[in-house]
Formats: structure tokens, sequence, C-alpha cells
């Protein structure tokens, strides 16, 4: 994120778009809760009745996957209603003609029209952050698992930018991370076309820094994600995947595509603390410690790099993930070692990736600093873009609204979208081993009463749900927390794979898949 978590406290207006943050992402959740408590305003733009509309000023019930619609119908009346800051956009922005012809055809008739969100509303809502002295616009997955999710993110930033939001205190754009170190993962190189710090695979100086430093040759270009892996898989080109900490079983689209995919593998190894769906798949199983058996540092959100230390002894064989690596490494006869631990890891990390070059264990003894700390007497950086983007200019992008892959029609009349609840932590590898399981132990999904009506369905009844690829069965919550011709369901339930049922469509840029829309008919059970 370009800010501070404590900054939203500092904000005037917070527009949460695509983000569940009170179950999803509790401890933010909190922070906006308490700067509502203290005065500030917030716009909420989601398809679902979630906890924080009800501390919200405006709340967008708009239709899953119009989003681009929905933001470049505020953008029509910033720009219409001379509420965008024109010097900043003169001094710092790029592409703005084409951006604002662009959203010239968004009238907020047009944009509600698609959206199903008012047009009085989208007018309201335009106002109350475009004329903010401070705003923040604070998103998550609802966001970017899309396939038009890239293409979200753009508009978000026009809307930043318009507004002069960026670049100082209380400002800026918050994309919440799915888990603690997700930040972190990305910050090295867990990313098919960077190495860490975001320095890219196929650049020739960059990639002769990190063969000089390792030793070895290195690839020249950038490597698969893992939508592109499993395809790859699944048409017989990749033959072999080693999987850490990660449940494509339960947590991937399309989940009768990864059996077939994870089935079809010469060899599978998988890296992780218990024997997950995946792991009974693999030739392989390597046991690793938990986060509280192992020192380290995670990286939040809010690009923060926090030390992690050792609370309980390792009872057994299983091994940190670097150690595991490295021991894997020497058996293939490359000799790798560090006879330092994680401090030496660290050690290195400043040494090749500039945005963490001031970083060390002695510093971060004293708190977490934020990133870019590019040296050692840097105090880190609280928010980005101070003293201008990295590119320049900020860029607008004109950006077009496309419907889903897959939409309702008569044989599959619903829409199904998916996400998370409070009690439970992704593929619930964890928390469903933990006594959160005594607060939701099966898969309840949503349906809004007049469609439960329309189908014979009551409250707890068990159904059938149906998509293109593949059926589940679930107990139903009759809620108008969704709206009608909608349905939400989690993934963290074994017993109830959600992922039988979503598309393997992906975004063409980045190839986030999209978890958030897809067709399914519903049946009670016997029925």
């Amino acid at each position: 994120m370009t800010n501070s978590m404590n900054e939203i406290l500092e904000t005037d207006v917070m527009f949460a778009i695509g983000t569940n943050t009170t179950e999803a992402h509790p401890v933010t959740g909190y922070r906006i809760k308490q700067a509502v408590r203290n005065g500030k305003k917030l716009i909420v733009a989601d398809p679902r009745k979630i906890e924080l509309v009800k501390y919200a000023d405006l709340w967008l019930c708009h239709r899953p996957g119009t989003d681009i619609a929905l933001l470049n119908g505020l953008a029509h009346v910033i720009l219409r209603d001379g509420l965008w800051d024109e010097e900043f956009v003169n001094e710092h922005g790029e592409g703005f003609e084409e951006f604002k012809s662009a959203v010239e055809k968004y009238t907020p008739e047009r944009a509600a029209e698609i959206t199903g969100v008012d047009a009085e509303l989208i007018e309201q809502a335009a106002h109350m952050y475009g004329s903010a002295e401070k705003a923040t616009i604070i998103y998550a997955m609802g966001i970017t698992q899309h396939t038009t999710g890239t293409n979200n993110v753009m508009a978000i930033a026009n809307l930043s930018i318009l507004t002069g939001n960026v670049g100082k205190r209380g400002t800026g754009v918050a994309p919440l991370r799915g888990q603690n170190n997700v930040q972190g993962a990305c910050d090295m190189g867990c990313l098919p076309n960077y190495y860490a710090s975001y320095q890219k695979v196929d650049d020739k100086e960059i990639n002769n820094k990190f063969e000089q430093a390792w030793n070895v040759a290195l690839p020249k270009e950038p490597g698969l994600t893992v939508t592109e892996m499993i395809d790859s898989v699944y048409r017989g080109k990749l033959k072999g995947m080693y999987i850490m900490g990660e449940n494509p079983m339960l947590s991937d689209p399309d989940s009768n595509k990864v059996k077939k995919s994870l089935q079809a593998l010469e060899f599978l190894v998988v890296q992780d603390i218990f024997l997950t769906e995946t792991a009974r798949f693999a030739e392989v199983v390597l046991p690793a410690v938990t986060s509280v058996e192992k020192e380290g540092t995670f990286t939040n959100t809010e690009r923060r790099i926090q030390r992690v230390r050792q609370a309980i002894k390792t009872e057994s064989e299983a091994k940190p993930d670097w150690q595991i690596i490295i021991d894997l490494a020497n058996k293939m006869n490359y000799s790798w070692e560090y006879p330092g631990g994680p401090e030496q890891v660290m050690e290195e990390i400043a040494k090749l990736s500039p945005l963490y070059g001031g970083i060390s264990y002695s510093r971060l003894e004293k708190g977490g600093i934020q990133w870019p700390c590019p040296t050692r007497n840097h105090p880190g950086t609280m928010y980005l873009h101070a003293d201008g983007f990295t590119r320049d200019k900020g860029k607008f992008h004109s950006v077009e609204y496309l419907p889903p892959a897959e939409e309702p029609d008569e044989e599959y009349p619903l829409m199904l979208s998916t996400g998370r609840m409070l009690y439970h932590f992704h593929t619930g590898t964890m928390s469903r081993r933990s006594q959160m399981e005594e607060l939701r132990s099966e898969e309840l999904m949503m349906m809004h009463p007049a469609d439960a009506r329309e189908n014979s369905i009551k409250d707890e009844d068990r159904v059938q749900v149906e998509s293109r690829r593949g059926k589940v069965s679930t107990k139903v919550q009759v809620t108008d927390h969704v709206p009608m011709g909608v349905v939400f369901m989690t993934f963290h339930y074994r017993e109830t794979p959600t992922n039988n049922l979503t598309i393997a469509a992906v975004d063409p840029i980045c190839k986030i898949p999209e978890l958030k829309v897809c067709a399914v008919r519903v049946n009670k059970a016997g029925a």
C-alpha cells in the first residue's frame, strides 16, 4: 500500500471497494471503524451487505464484475463537476486527455444501468470522495480476482491521480494482501518475472548481477504464473512441480481440472506443515515447521518489515523452509550454506535488493521498518510518491467495462461469488485444526430470500450447487446480505470444495483467475 495503516486515521474519506475487511482483514477493518468513530467518512462498494456497511455513509451495492463501470462513473462526475485536482494532474499526470475522453460516456445513468447502483448514489459518492481534502481507496481480492483485475486496479489508480490523492499523508491506494506475508514473498521474487525488489528477470544487467552473486546460470525469460503452471500440466507440457505452503486442490479455480493436472504429474513434491488435500497427490512430502517455530521476517500489507522470532522449540524432524531448500540444493551438488542462519540471509537480501538495502536484524530489533529503505541510516518510507512517481508521471489508463467471462443464463441463472469468513483462514489447513472449527464447521451458502422462495428452499436446507464444471452439496443461509440473483460461498471446506464450480478464466495480463464470478444453478437436495 502507498501509505501506512495508521494513516487511515488521518484521512477524511475512505473508499473501500471489493474488500470484506472486517472478516478477511480484521485489523484493517478495526482501523476503518476507529476512523469512522473519529468522524471520518466511509464509502463501501460491495455486492454483499458486509459488516462494514453498518459503518458506511454510502453503500454502493454493485453487480459482481462491474467495478470498472462504477469507477469510471465516479470519475465522470468528478470531472464534470470540477472536483478534480487540475494542478496536480497537469504537473504529475500523463495520458489525461485520452482518459477524459474514455470516461465521458460513463454518465451516472449509464453506470447505473451496468452496475445496478442508483445514479444518485453514484453522484453522492463522487462528490464525497472528490471533494475530500484527503481520501484513501482500500481494495482487496474483490477487485483483483476478475478477468479484468488489472484494469480494475488501473481504474482505482486513475481516481487517485485525478483527485491528487497521492504522495501525501492520509491519502493513496491501499491494496490489502491475502495473507500476512504475501507482500514479503512478492518483494523476494516469488513472481515469475521478477527477482527480489522487483528487479526484472529479462533485464540483462540485473540478470548478470544475480548470476555473479549466486555463481549460477539463470533463466533469461520470465517463468509461469500459478494458473499457467496448472494449465501447462493439464496440456502435458509440465511434468514436475514443487509446491510450498499452497493448497491448490482447494484454492485454485476448477478443482476437477486441478485434480487431473496433479494426477498427470510425473513427480510432485509438497512442502507443508500438514498433509493437505494437495499433498495427498505427492510422491514426496517435506515436513516444514510452523511460523512460531522459526526465525525470520514478515513484510505486511503496508510494506512494514517485521522480525519473526522462534517461540516454540521444534520437537519433530520438520525443518524451517529455508533449511529444507538448502539441504535439497546440497543433495543436488550445489554447495550452499548460511551458517549465520536467517540473519545471514537478510544480509544477502540487503546487498542484492535495493528496497531492503538498509534492513538488518539489529535495526529491526527496535521495530518494523517500511521499505523503500535503501541505506543503513535511512528511516524507512511511511508513504510512497512524496517526491513524485517512479516513472516521473502518474499514467492514466483508459479502461473500458467488459462483462465477466461467464454470466448467468437460462440454464445457470444465478451468479456465484466466492470469498472468506472471519472464522477460517484460506483452505482451513490451520484454522480447521483449531478451536475456530467449533464456531463454523461447515459451509453455509448465502442466498437471497426471493431466490430461495423461487426454488422452494428454506434456511439450513441442503442444496446441490452446479456449474458447467462441477457440483457440490451445501447447507443454505437465507439472507438479504446478498443481492437477488447472487449466491456466495467460501472456499474453506474440503467437504464442500467450492472451487469445483469456479471458472479457470484469467486476467490476460497478470493471469489471476476470476474467482468472484461464475454462473450456477441451485436445486434442493433430492429435488
